[in-house]
């Protein structure tokens, strides 16, 4: 399907989704599984005392799974003989990670309240809770989603951008989603934390738009470090930081954007597009106004749903029908009422 036609059914799609979608709000679990949020930060805190870089990870797929298709957990399913999902897309193979710190939380949440918390809420409170523990602000999450039937890895080839995307992409399709350019800075600052793979960036330090030469945006030192740890012809997944502190949520992603020192092509390249740089200026210099802009950037990425039928999974891996016993679709007088 053509790009534009792509896009063009993917809009009429969430039309419809905003009628047929299921009403999120706060506290959706209070009267049926009340320890919910708890559990899920509780085992957060868990995976980061093993390997702190899985927080950033797990906060990554919500990104990944609400821009395809909403926000369904369609991301978690593995491959069927008859479904192609999404692990394997371009811009989720090799890159996406901490799928088991997805499988702890929902065998903890199904001990406490079986067939009640969808995967797809258990993704929104888990890469919250991946902010506030890391250093980042706390909110107040919406809950009530289903987990969706199927996956595509067509959808989502068509739709995630990859490491070498510039701005004027990034800015094109937030704005399919309804996501401003202040969105888009702000929900680019979910870098703060983590790393990334030598894969992602050697164009960037060798043959930069086929120029073979290095992007002339990074600063000096900070590409003979790069050309160090990424070496022509080295190991691609060897792993660099995506900003000076990657364990701590904080602004400065955006002070090394504005000293040429991001990462990712499509970091780096927010600074120099006109149209994002004032805001890269402006959350480099005050946390708080990167804070207040990412919680509101989470919440409008939160809302993106497709309205298609959902079910609650009992394993997050696979749709019910495919365990040995069959789930009620949309059975949800149960969960949150």
């Amino acid at each position: 399907m053509p790009y534009s036609h792509f896009f063009f059914f993917l809009l009429i799609s969430l039309a419809f989704a905003a009628m047929a979608a299921p009403t999120l709000r706060p506290g959706f679990y209070t009267e049926t599984c009340p320890q919910a949020e708890f559990i899920v930060k509780d085992v957060m805190k868990k995976a980061m005392k093993r390997e702190p870089r899985s927080l950033a990870s797990v906060m990554r797929l919500q990104f990944h799974d609400c821009f395809v298709n909403g926000c369904d957990a369609s991301l978690l399913l593995d491959d069927t003989p008859n479904m192609l999902g999404e692990k394997m897309a371009l811009s989720n193979i090799n890159s996406l990670r901490s799928y088991e710190v997805v499988d702890e939380v929902k065998e903890a949440l199904e001990r406490a309240c079986p067939g009640v918390v969808s995967c797809a809420d258990l993704l929104i409170m888990a890469a919250r809770d991946a902010v506030v523990l890391t250093g980042g602000p706390n909110w107040e999450v919406k809950l009530g989603r289903l987990d969706s039937l199927t996956a595509s890895q067509e959808d989502s080839n068509q739709i995630m951008p990859s490491p070498r995307s510039n701005a004027t992409y990034l800015i094109d399709l937030f704005n399919r989603y309804n996501l401003s350019i202040k969105d888009l800075v702000a929900l680019s600052g979910s870098h703060s934390i983590g790393k990334g793979r030598c894969f992602s960036i050697v164009f960037r330090l060798y043959n930069q738009s086929g120029s073979g030469r290095p992007d002339p945006t990074i600063e000096p030192r900070f590409r003979e470090k790069l050309d160090k740890l990424c070496p022509l012809g080295g190991d691609g997944n060897v792993t660099g930081n995506l900003d000076a502190t990657p364990e701590v949520f904080d602004n400065q992603y955006f002070k090394d954007l504005v000293n040429g020192r991001g990462f990712l092509n499509s970091d780096q390249t927010l600074f120099t597009n006109p149209f994002t740089r004032e805001y890269v200026r402006e959350f480099s210099v005050s946390q708080e106004k990167f804070f207040k802009a990412f919680v509101e950037g989470m919440i409008k990425m939160g809302d993106l749903q497709s309205g298609r039928p959902g079910e609650i999974r009992r394993d997050c891996r696979v749709v019910n029908s495919r365990r040995p016993r069959v789930e009620v679709l949309f059975e949800t007088s149960n969960r949150g009422e």
